[in-house]
């Protein structure tokens, strides 16, 4: 693909492990419960301004990330967002404290309720040393909606209750609102007697695929629901961000409404909401092109990347077809989608690209040395001979 193979970190940049990138130190926040309230969101989107680059990312993970920042200010940041309640005391538990949640929760529902006890019980799990990217999900709505987002232990619900799975596996462990925390943790510690993660690296994906879920997973696993679109929701307005990032000067705006959900589609949630105004970096069309384009950052804001990726996602993104969404890759990494994509744009050099079909950025293209100008005169390259 490229003469120069990208940099696999094998970990994620949190708040206090921040990941130096070309723009400056990338800061993820793990929101807890993904939620910030009115008067934490407008902080933080004055934050970003005066630290950072003014610009806030939303990740797969339904994490907030904000890009830009100078080591010197780092430390400042830290505080700041510490008084805010947004961030740890320390990076392990931060580490740890890995929960996504689907959106659509009610205070004192269930979902709500065990969100918060299992962020409480990784807090206290100082004996858990888990890989950097392992996480868990809590999707206890009617039906699941987070099965398409990364997760290594799923809380789900299926027609007799809840059930406990192992990523990937076809089976479950049936438990109740009581016992689902205890099981989760146990299902962690059991990965890492497994062999799950050799050398402080792994995914329970892989686990599974070598040897399947414990012999106690035997429960049927509930059929998923299909991602949500944006538009009006019984939580609120649910409003999709240009490929998942927002001016802060747009967030801080959103925030003057209601209390802000994040969630891993490039969306967020704002709750009460109804008939928001346009805002730049703001999607609110369910049908905008923008919406069949993942894309990284791209040069120069990273330095692995060999190619900018935006502005061209931008330019083709009206000439993507519905059914056949694009990744825009600045690397072999593929980080804005690490599946396969119905089509793919992997970044080979300055502005030239290599055209993989049904496949991840690392695969095998099928053409070769596009030029990033010969796809804007021509965007039926993407599809012509497919």
């Amino acid at each position: 693909m490229s003469e120069v193979a990208p940099k696999v970190y094998g970990w994620c940049p949190g708040a206090l492990r921040p990941m130096m990138s070309g723009d400056g130190l990338v800061v993820r926040i793990r929101a807890p419960l993904g939620r910030l309230t009115s008067d934490q969101a407008q902080a933080v989107a004055d934050l970003s301004q005066r630290y950072g680059n003014g610009l806030l990312d939303l990740s797969a993970r339904a994490n907030l990330q904000m890009r830009g920042v100078s080591e010197k200010d780092h430390p400042i940041l830290i505080a700041a967002l510490q008084d805010l309640g947004l961030v740890d005391t320390d990076a392990a538990t931060e580490a740890r404290r890995n929960v996504l949640i689907t959106p659509f929760w009610n205070q004192g529902d269930e979902t709500h309720k065990l969100g918060q006890q299992l962020s409480n019980a990784l807090t206290a799990a100082t004996d858990l040393s888990l890989p950097g990217k392992f996480g868990f999900a809590i999707d206890t709505g009617p039906s699941p909606v987070l099965r398409d987002t990364a997760a290594d232990i799923r809380i789900e619900r299926n027609s007799d209750g809840l059930v406990l799975i192992a990523d990937r596996a076809e089976t479950g462990l049936p438990v109740t609102a009581a016992t689902a925390v205890k099981e989760a943790l146990s299902l962690a510690h059991w990965f890492l007697a497994h062999g799950g993660a050799p050398d402080g690296r792994g995914r329970m994906k892989t686990l599974i695929a070598r040897r399947g879920p414990p012999s106690a997973h035997v429960a049927n696993l509930g059929s998923p629901a299909e991602r949500p679109i944006l538009g009006q929701t019984a939580t609120g307005q649910l409003v999709g961000l240009e490929f998942g990032q927002i001016p802060a000067t747009s967030y801080a705006q959103l925030a003057t409404h209601r209390a802000l959900r994040l969630t891993p589609w490039r969306a967020l949630l704002v709750e009460g909401a109804s008939n928001l105004a346009p805002l730049p970096g703001l999607i609110l069309d369910a049908t905008d092109p923008r919406l069949r384009v993942s894309v990284c950052t791209g040069a120069p804001g990273c330095t692995q990347a060999l190619s900018p990726t935006r502005q061209l996602a931008r330019d083709l993104a009206p000439h993507v077809p519905a059914k056949s969404p694009l990744h825009l890759s600045g690397c072999a990494k593929g980080c804005a989608h690490p599946a396969a994509a119905p089509l793919t744009l992997t970044a080979t050099g300055a502005d030239t690209f290599n055209l993989i079909r049904n496949g991840k950025a690392s695969d095998p293209p099928a053409k070769t040395h596009l030029s990033a100008a010969d796809l804007r005169a021509s965007p039926d390259l993407l599809t012509k001979g497919s």
